[in-house]
């Protein structure tokens, strides 16, 4: 049976705006009548018109999903798969549904999309070459959280990891196993990540004292590949790193293959440091040591810090989260020093 508004308000012995009053959660009703008409909604299995409690209430209880950029990423990325596991689970506890954008063959406005779906907020995955739809939704007042993008805004904020301590921490940890020969393999030179770890790598590199060469810094794209290919391209030199720094996992994996393909070995003649500690790190030969971020407090923090501007507050400061360093095999030393 279909039944409306109406008939619950019959059944209840209630009026119609005191039912749409229960169901839209105002205030006003005592928690007898509530208590009445909630009987009736459960034993009749009734559920709301959704245009219709959205028109009522101004809130759709959604939520837009942005993978930003020409080249970006998507749920099968494993970095950004937990992060937003965790996102989805949390935005759901606060009452939210998620509906991914696609951006294939996009050329419009993202805000104009968020208002034909009646959007409370967005959620923004950072890629590469990004739109620059995706600045303009954040500038327009939209309530808007980046994971990895910085995003100004009156209503829009972002969550990072503090990707220059992440790197520091990397170079530190050689430093202080006697390594002085250290490479850098980043994403793309555009890359606003990869430009923080490469700035953390250098600051640290120079507060050490250690020299920095120009042909030991490489660029890839953070996929396993491109890894590879920077690997290979600083082993045809004649003087070739201690240390390998890689931006992502991905990136040391296919480093790992080529220096396995040279003959040579890991850590013996060449240590890698990975970034993300994707599950795949710990089954590669061998385990690869990584920069941990904390993605279980990346996804929460952006799940409550968008409700937030949902609800009006304005102007949240960025979040820089901390990172780990994890300690395996293809590092050579599982010894720390902090």
């Amino acid at each position: 049976m279909n039944l409306t508004i109406d008939d619950i308000a019959k059944m209840a012995g209630v009026s119609r705006s005191t039912v749409s009053k229960v169901i839209n959660n105002y205030g006003g009703i005592s928690d007898k009548t509530k208590n009445k008409v909630m009987t009736v909604i459960n034993e009749m299995g009734y559920a709301p018109n959704f245009s219709a409690r959205s028109l009522a209430t101004k809130k759709s209880s959604l939520i837009g999903l942005i993978y930003a950029g020409k080249i970006n990423v998507d749920m099968t990325h494993p970095y950004f798969n937990e992060v937003i596991s965790t996102f989805k689970k949390n935005i759901g506890l606060l009452g939210y549904d998620i509906l991914m954008f696609s951006n294939e063959h996009f050329q419009g406005s993202y805000l104009a999309r968020c208002r034909h779906f009646n959007l409370d907020g967005c959620l923004i995955i950072a890629g590469e070459e990004v739109e620059k739809a995706t600045f303009e939704l954040a500038e327009s007042g939209f309530p808007c959280i980046g994971i990895d993008i910085e995003l100004t805004g009156p209503r829009a904020s972002y969550v990072m990891t503090d990707n220059v301590n992440l790197s520091r921490k990397v170079v530190e940890h050689f430093y202080l196993n006697s390594i002085r020969k250290i490479g850098y393999i980043g994403g793309m030179r555009e890359s606003v990540i990869s430009n923080l770890r490469l700035k953390g790598f250098t600051d640290a590199m120079n507060q050490f004292g250690l020299d920095i060469h120009d042909e030991w810094i490489q660029y890839g794209d953070f996929q396993e590949e491109s890894g590879y290919i920077a690997m290979k391209n600083m082993l045809e030199l004649k003087d070739y790193p201690e240390a390998i720094f890689a931006a992502s996992d991905l990136m040391a994996l296919g480093a790992l293959r080529a220096i396995e393909e040279e003959g040579l070995r890991t850590p013996s003649d060449i240590r890698i440091v990975g970034c993300d500690d994707i599950a795949a790190c710990r089954y590669s030969a061998p385990k690869l040591t990584t920069v941990k971020q904390d993605k279980e407090k990346i996804g929460k923090l952006s799940a409550y810090m968008l409700n937030d501007l949902i609800e009006g507050k304005s102007k949240l400061k960025p979040v820089f989260t901390d990172s780990e360093l994890i300690l395996r095999e293809s590092c050579g030393t599982n010894k720390t020093f902090w």
